[in-house]
């Protein structure tokens, strides 16, 4: 039954954060699928990409779906390389959020948006780089949140003990 809640709640949690009016970009999700792993285990990896594939279902699928799902797992699987201390896990985390704009962006220039040269491919970075900021700044944001609400709940669980 524990396992249903954590299901719920990484769910829920995707969801709020998708569905909740925000900025373009500034969002806890990039946060979230560093965290998810690093704290609870890689064996939640799926349960993450089936959020996303359900809330995707409601916002609406597009070409750069499948890339932003590669990203999401990518950031997964090496998440749990950077659960060591604080540090490691914010350095973490803002990597993943470099994961998800190389990924996502290689997606956006590929799918033929921009030409396909050097130039193509050099202006469409740089035209993602107003939203790589606020990916970089929600990340942050959002890690910080799940730090403190992690290190609180770790010494109330000791408390109770």
């Amino acid at each position: 039954m524990k396992k249903i809640y954590i299901c719920l709640g990484i769910f829920f949690s995707l969801a709020a954060s998708r569905f909740i009016p925000h900025p373009p970009n500034f969002t806890s999700l990039l946060a979230l699928s560093f965290y998810v792993p690093v704290l609870l285990g890689l064996k939640y990896l799926p349960i993450l990409l089936i959020s996303y594939a359900i809330t995707d279902f409601v916002i609406g699928y597009h070409t750069g779906t499948h890339w932003v799902w590669g990203s999401i797992f990518l950031i997964g699987l090496v998440a749990p390389l950077f659960s060591k201390n604080l540090t490691s896990r914010m350095s973490g985390a803002l990597l993943g959020a470099c994961i998800f704009f190389i990924i996502t962006n290689f997606g956006v220039w590929i799918s033929g948006m921009y030409e396909m040269t050097l130039e193509g491919f050099l202006l469409c970075y740089t035209l993602a780089l107003p939203f790589f900021a606020f990916s970089l700044i929600s990340t942050l944001f959002f890690s910080t949140i799940i730090e403190i609400v992690y290190n609180f709940l770790k010494v109330k669980l000791k408390v109770l003990n």
